[in-house]
């Protein structure tokens, strides 16, 4: 039976001018970063298609402009999720 990888990427926005990768992990790394994620009330998004384009993307580096839009849609929806404004995040509001 072929299994399919899990992998899991972390983003940070919070005080950063764009969006960092701060963490990457595949199968049981990646399994830990999810349950620690929800342990904290982290948000999840599930979205191949931006785990891919994410992927390449080194660790503690923003990412490209050329991935804000698609970073964006996701942070959109956490701030609706968590109520929050644009801009609260900087206030010290986690996202």
């Amino acid at each position: 039976m072929n299994r399919r990888q899990l992998q899991a990427i972390a983003i940070e926005y919070g005080l950063n001018d764009a969006p960092v990768v701060t963490a990457r992990g595949a199968d049981e790394s990646a399994e830990q970063m999810v349950a620690e994620a929800k342990k904290h009330g982290v948000l999840i998004a599930e979205n191949p298609q931006l785990l891919a384009l994410l992927r390449d993307v080194p660790l503690d580096e923003a990412i490209p402009p050329e991935l804000y839009a698609a970073v964006a849609v996701v942070l959109s929806w956490v701030y609706w999720l968590k109520g929050m404004q644009p801009g609260d995040e900087k206030k010290g509001a986690s996202a």
